[in-house]
């Protein structure tokens, strides 16, 4: 047994050693590949970000139906990832003896010679639960907006993943020892406090996600031991969507992942595919969203925010925390609304999040395939009816 536990340990010190030092470059030519998300981010019509943009507390109708929007969405414009729902219960500060539902929903997508147990997954998260005050609270920032973000990254890497992995499968190679990586979505519920913000209210479906993957064996002769330990990387984007974000680097241990997206900004920018920076007045004036780019060793003073992703990095996960500092103004109040969402910023953001993912997959000379069907025709409302609740498998 201690043998096994260090050989699991030493092959995840390795991916980390693979993944800081092959990370592949995007080409000029794959960055402008990336799609942008267009009328999908019309606040009133687009079919990814308008149906988020309402009260969403947890166990409520506009709750169920975003759960649906999001299964939706996945079953019928990318039938090739796995949904899953994560179901659990809680008692809350506000509603006495009575349990509240909150329903977490688990996406992915491994290579197709993968079994579970053997692929890690670079792991993109947001909340998608709105606070139960003040009423009416829809949260754009917060988090329906970085929801929709990770939305529009799946859909504009989905071709270039079938692309790539069909071609080494093609090609005949030994996939026993080639890409092991997939991706996964967490959609969580229950990140928001019911009263006050305290340990205990706050964070209900990541505290119960995170145990449950902990205490989930994968089989005995894999990779990893559990899907927990399978996540390379944990991206959790928080109150994204005003202009002008700030956003600093909070981990040393995750720096060089935050420089990989950091100079993939500053590469966008510098092909005019920033759409905040090329419709500001002085493109040379334009702010970063990632300021930390050239942070030194010697400036890591500690501290960070609570967020869904403190119940996985205490169990050991490293983790990407993309939330700015200052927080957005329309922070927790009824203005955090689509209205007030700057959707230059939050089209950068899309596409930002896009070159990251497909960087990290190793997607270079894909990516005009996953172009190409990002552009069909896309008919019918993904906001269904069908219900999500009390079922654990899609």
């Amino acid at each position: 047994m201690i043998y096994s536990w260090s050989l699991v340990y030493a092959l995840q010190s390795l991916l980390l050693l693979y993944l800081t030092a092959a990370f592949s470059t995007l080409s000029e030519q794959s960055l402008r590949a990336l799609p942008g998300p267009g009328d999908d981010f019309d606040i009133k019509t687009g079919k990814l970000l308008s149906p988020i943009l309402r009260p969403r507390v947890p166990g409520t109708p506009g709750s169920i139906f975003v759960q649906n929007h999001f299964i939706d969405f996945f079953k019928t414009t990318l039938p090739k990832w796995n949904v899953e729902l994560q179901n659990s219960t809680s008692k809350t500060p506000v509603t006495g003896d009575k349990e509240i539902p909150f329903v977490n929903l688990i996406i992915t997508r491994d290579p197709p010679w993968i079994t579970a147990g053997f692929s890690s997954r670079l792991t993109l998260v947001a909340h998608y639960d709105s606070k139960l005050t003040p009423a009416g609270f829809i949260g754009a920032t917060d988090s329906a907006a970085p929801c929709a973000m990770i939305m529009h990254a799946a859909r504009s890497i989905d071709a270039a993943l079938t692309a790539k992995w069909e071609k080494m499968e093609a090609d005949g190679l030994d996939l026993e020892f080639e890409d092991q990586q997939g991706v996964q979505i967490l959609f969580l519920d229950g990140e928001e406090a019911f009263k006050v913000w305290t340990a205990q209210d706050s964070l209900y479906g990541a505290k119960s996600l995170a145990a449950e993957m902990e205490g989930t064996a994968y089989a005995a002769q894999s990779t990893f031991h559990n899907a927990l330990s399978s996540i390379s990387l944990f991206v959790l984007l928080d109150l994204l969507g005003a202009e002008k974000p700030t956003v600093p680097s909070y981990f040393k241990t995750t720096h060089w992942a935050y420089k990989k997206m950091a100079t993939l900004e500053n590469r966008l920018r510098s092909l005019s595919l920033f759409d905040s920076s090329s419709k500001s007045a002085s493109k040379r004036d334009a702010q970063p969203f990632l300021t930390d780019l050239d942070k030194k060793d010697d400036r890591w003073l500690g501290g960070a925010i609570e967020d869904d992703h403190i119940p996985f990095m205490d169990r050991g996960v490293d983790v990407l925390h993309l939330i700015p500092t200052p927080f957005p103004r329309v922070w927790h109040n009824r203005e955090d609304d689509g209205e007030h969402l700057h959707l230059a910023t939050v089209a950068d953001w899309s596409r930002l999040i896009t070159a990251f993912v497909a960087e990290w997959m190793e997607l270079e000379g894909y990516l005009n395939a996953s172009h190409t069907a990002s552009n069909h025709e896309r008919d019918g409302d993904t906001a269904g009816s069908k219900q999500a609740d009390g079922k654990s498998e899609l």
